[in-house]
């Protein structure tokens, strides 16, 4: 396998190195379109619907139009954005396993650990395994900013890419809310059928048969020597194309606790605190944004300047079971 990511996972003061694998891969055999008459390739073109000019990769930009206008987003002014040159993946919370909904489950990966993270990283999966809790967690992969599920399976942390709230659209079409009647035997009918199917799942009691049949196809033709030549009819195919300073594991954690039972016992007699206080608090807040505002000037000096600084989402296929 290879890492198609690296960064390191924070929550208060203790960073876990870590590289991010996918833990699923398409078994579909990949088919490409070709030409009826004589095997050969069919490519796609990228282009101008102005000028009519195919268009080349380094000269495509992304845009977003809203009906009536078009907005022009360069790669320049994309880079700039701070969330895409962050490598941490940011814990927010701890929650009951049971509260993350699977409908809002997408891409599953697995974490493995750093040279020099190997006790914080099987730290962090024991107490996960042991309080049952998920981690919800926020990161940045592929140009995304992404909201996901952090827990352990067999020994071994995964990441599960989670929808956004607004992502999720809600269930509304007829027939749900329907009034209609179930008799007591129909119900225990319906019960008794469920109990002739249950058993426990073993994924590996399933398969896709129309990707079996489909493989068999294809072997038959190449036993057959019905093929053409790859060379000759596709050409050649183009393919486009840190770790952090781990602090002492006891001090970070230390430190951690101890900041989160400040941050609780001020947050408990903020309702107390005097105008003055209000004040300072005021004026401390503004002077935190300042840095926000000249962000602009800062990744231009940023250029200039070597100094990194640290920045705070499968289903399995519904599959038939084999046949006997």
């Amino acid at each position: 396998m290879r890492a198609i990511w690296k960064g390191s996972i924070t929550f208060g003061l203790v960073n876990v190195p870590i590289s991010v694998y996918s833990a699923t891969e398409s078994h579909d055999l990949r088919l490409h379109q070709v030409h009826d008459a004589d095997g050969g390739r069919i490519r796609y073109q990228r282009r101008c619907e102005i000028c009519g000019e195919a268009v080349e990769w380094d000269n495509i930009n992304k845009a977003y139009d809203d009906g009536d206008r078009t907005v022009v987003i360069t790669d320049e002014e994309l880079a700039e954005l701070p969330t895409e040159k962050s490598r941490e993946i940011e814990i927010l919370q701890f929650v009951p396993s049971d509260q993350v909904d699977p409908v809002m489950m997408a891409k599953t990966y697995y974490l493995a650990p750093a040279s020099t993270s190997a006790k914080s990283y099987a730290l962090l999966r024991r107490t996960l395994e042991e309080t049952d809790r998920t981690a919800i967690v926020s990161f940045t992969l592929r140009q995304r900013t992404q909201l996901g599920a952090l827990r352990v399976r067999d020994d071994v942390m995964v990441l599960q890419t989670l929808l956004w709230d607004d992502e999720v659209r809600q269930p509304d079409f007829a027939g749900i809310d329907k009034d209609v009647r179930i008799s007591a035997k129909e119900l225990e009918m319906s019960q008794a059928l469920v109990e002739n199917f249950s058993g426990d799942f073993d994924p590996s009691e399933y398969t896709d048969e129309y990707q079996a049949q489909l493989r068999t196809l294809v072997e038959a033709k190449l036993e057959q020597g019905d093929t053409v030549d790859t060379e000759e009819t596709f050409g050649t195919d183009r393919e486009e194309g840190e770790e952090a300073e781990v602090l002492d594991l006891m001090e970070a954690l230390r430190r951690s606790v101890s900041a989160a039972k400040e941050k609780k016992a001020g947050s408990g007699s903020a309702s107390k605190a005097s105008s003055s206080t209000t004040k300072k608090t005021s004026s401390s807040t503004a002077e935190k944004k300042k840095p926000a505002a000249k962000s602009t000037a800062a990744k231009k000096s940023s250029s200039s300047s070597s100094s990194t600084t640290k920045k705070p989402a499968a289903r399995k296929k519904t599959a038939s079971k084999k046949t006997a």
